[in-house]
């Protein structure tokens, strides 16, 4: 589908004030408050490196962080709400290349090199793949620590309103929410993790491009 560079840069800007809401900050800690939540995330990075995911309790992070279990789950719900805290930094980097950063996997800076939804949209997936990769038992952690928390996790909301905005903008004939629930579901961690042990990464990773271009017609 054709497409002039204003109509995508005003496509992309109405997109990207739409993604800043989901982004919103939460209210200011008080001190003790935030002194605490840096020591329970440093106490869970250490021991989920140490042990791994699966193996450590919430029970074993407020005792390492030094703080009540009452607390942590207060603070943080469950291990899925734990994972997500940890891995807020790694998807906010992720977020702002995708918002700010240069074409195809930003809008670009100016009309000339204004990419095309479908590049833009095959970008995000590779670069996504990258992150959850990366860090795949503790995006699983997140997703499946209880039931649908995936679905419930901010990142997911972002994932999913970036890629049917482009969505949108490429194939306005479609419904855009529905398939990219439908395009997102491959880069679940759980189904990932069972791809990648049946057939490594790099050939799980152009299966899931090859679906998502073959879907814009590429």
């Amino acid at each position: 589908m054709p497409h002039d560079g204003n109509g995508l840069q005003s496509g992309y800007a109405r997109a990207t004030s739409s993604l800043l809401e989901l982004r919103r900050g939460q209210p200011g800690e008080r001190a003790d408050a935030a002194r605490n939540r840096a020591a329970v995330l440093e106490a869970a990075a250490r021991l989920f490196k140490e042990h791994g995911v699966a193996a450590v309790s919430m029970d074993a992070v407020a005792a390492a962080a030094g703080v009540g279990k009452g607390t942590l789950f207060r603070r943080f719900g469950d291990k899925s709400g734990l994972a997500a805290a940890l891995l807020d930094e790694r998807e906010r980097e992720l977020q702002d290349r995708i918002l700010f950063g240069p074409a195809p996997l930003g809008p670009g800076e100016s009309e000339e090199e204004t990419p095309r939804p479908q590049d833009r949209l095959v970008a995000f997936v590779e670069a996504y793949l990258d992150y959850v990769l990366e860090h795949l038992d503790l995006v699983r952690v997140s997703e499946t620590a209880s039931p649908g928390a995936r679905y419930r996790i901010g990142a997911y909301r972002f994932w999913h309103r970036h890629v049917a905005s482009l969505l949108s903008l490429e194939r306005p004939d479609v419904d855009a929410d529905a398939l990219a629930h439908t395009l997102l579901a491959p880069l679940a961690a759980e189904h990932l993790t069972a791809v990648v042990a049946e057939l490594g990464a790099d050939r799980a990773r152009t299966g899931i491009v090859a679906v998502v271009a073959g879907t814009l017609g590429r």
